[in-house]
């Protein structure tokens, strides 16, 4: 029996356009592919292990002709909108009160900044939740088996009292070996306000 939902955040609540940023960071750098060293940096800032001043540091060194605000707006620019019927949707999960509601997201501090200043209704949306994981908060990220053993202890949880739902296939594929119930979401066709009826079997 599913008694936990845990849910990502991007192309999960908020839409992402992870593509179209890729394609614009390549363009604005001038470079054909990112080295290694810089996802590298960006892995460690999604996880808290440096700060914002260090990592737009490194990409100032790097490319000095871009201002910090180029380089934010870079960072930023795959974050799109939040369709509100989702709120509502996460809302009416809340208030039945029949599952534990937790968010997991590898997300940054640039990326919640982003948020919290162009998503009006983000406090209603997070005090949804009974608990509210992000990456770089806690000094983890998605696929580690690490995050998902620390939300399952934080919470005292089984795993296959659990619903993860996730766009990234990797994300799954370790939620799956610790014996979660998964829904690898597809943005482009599919809408988490479905769940119920996409995963009617589990409930």
């Amino acid at each position: 029996m599913i008694k936990t939902l845990i849910f990502d955040f991007g192309n999960v609540f908020i839409n992402l356009d992870i593509e179209g940023a890729h394609k614009y960071a390549l363009e604005t750098f001038n470079i054909n592919t990112l080295s290694e060293e810089m996802t590298a940096f960006n892995s460690l800032y999604e996880q808290g292990l440096i700060s914002t001043d260090e990592f737009l540091e490194f990409y100032a060194e790097n490319f000095p002709k871009l201002s910090n605000d180029n380089l934010i707006n870079v960072w930023n620019i795959m974050l799109k909108d939040f369709p509100k019927h989702r709120l509502e949707f996460i809302k009416h999960l809340k208030a039945s009160s029949k599952y534990k509601l937790i968010l997991l997201s590898n997300t940054n501090e640039l990326h919640i900044n982003w948020i919290k200043e162009n998503v009006s209704f983000y406090d209603d949306f997070k005090n949804c939740f009974d608990a509210f994981y992000l990456s770089h908060e806690i000094n983890l990220r998605k696929p580690h088996n690490a995050i998902f053993e620390f939300v399952l202890n934080e919470n005292n949880l089984k795993s296959n009292e659990c619903l993860f739902i996730d766009d990234n296939l990797d994300n799954i594929k370790t939620a799956t070996n610790l014996k979660f119930a998964t829904w690898h979401i597809k943005p482009e066709t599919e809408d988490v306000t479905t769940l119920f009826k996409t995963k009617n079997k589990l409930f």
